[in-house]
């Protein structure tokens, strides 16, 4: 095979992966369950949004969206909508990952991390790679969560606040 010939095979192999990145944040408020990864943590308080408000499975929402070309968590599921009101994200990224394979997607892994100051996720993160492969139809090997402080920097340092990001690689099937 010749120079030319490998570099178009890998081209031709390398345009069907697509890679997406997913970000969000929301405030810490008392009177709400805290929900990240489609788990419940207990804490003292939870996170603000129209919906569950799972700051996680929002970034991974963002990120599989995006590998797609498909926007984002806003542009589906519209905090404007009532039907969303109180909307568990497990469901989201459920019905996201079902729009994504439907133009012709899967998922090769996602990668995320949580930035909170507090709790410490450590003891769930099993529990929530584990919510977060089963939401996206894929194996738990195919999910990493990583957890960080801030190191008591900024809103988040001060823990008025939990922020996530993910990136997502999917490959065309």
């Amino acid at each position: 095979m010749t120079e030319q010939a490998v570099s178009h095979s890998l081209l031709a192999t390398l345009s069907k992966l697509r890679i997406g990145q997913g970000y969000d944040v929301h405030a810490l408020v008392p009177g709400r369950p805290l929900v990240m990864g489609g788990v419940t943590i207990p804490f003292d308080r939870g996170l603000l949004g129209h919906s569950d408000a799972d700051v996680l499975l929002h970034a991974i929402t963002d990120a599989v969206l995006g590998a797609a070309a498909l926007g984002d968590i806003g542009r589906h599921f519209p905090d404007t909508d009532p039907t969303f009101k109180g909307a568990n994200s497990v469901v989201l990224l459920q019905e996201a990952m079902r729009r994504v394979r439907e133009h012709g997607y899967e998922i090769v892994n996602v990668d995320c991390t949580v930035i909170a100051q507090a709790p410490k996720l450590a003891p769930h993160i099993a529990a929530m790679t584990q919510s977060i492969a089963d939401a996206l139809g894929v194996t738990v090997g195919q999910v990493n969560v990583k957890a960080k402080t801030n190191e008591k920097l900024g809103y988040l340092g001060r823990q008025e606040g939990i922020e996530a990001q993910a990136a997502a690689l999917l490959v065309a099937g």
